[in-house]
């Protein structure tokens, strides 16, 4: 009985190992300057439903109008202001330039 115990003890580690490796988590993107000029990009970014944390990280130079900010709604042409959709996770999913 003995003898199983470090056996076990290395197969439960092992295991712990093996699961950790699979939940690390994914390469964050480069933060991109200036407003948004690669709209493919940009939208392939959307699809991964970033929080607004990572969204600021990534796209640092663009507003990012959460639904708890008051802003003004003049129009913008240059890409520089986002309102996002959001879902019930708080992750964005959609959302347009104004």
């Amino acid at each position: 009985m003995n003898r199983l115990t470090p056996i076990f003890f290395l197969i439960a580690l092992g295991g712990a190992a093996l699961s950790a490796c699979q939940t690390a988590p994914a390469t964050h993107p480069k933060p991109v300057a200036g407003f948004v000029t690669d709209t493919r990009a940009f939208e392939a970014f959307i699809a991964t439903r970033p929080t607004p944390e990572q969204f600021r990280a990534t796209y640092p130079d663009v507003m990012l109008v959460t639904p708890d900010m008051m802003t003004t709604r003049e129009m913008r042409q240059n890409n520089s202001r986002y309102f996002p959709k959001m879902d019930a996770e708080g992750r964005i999913v959609g959302g347009s330039f104004m």
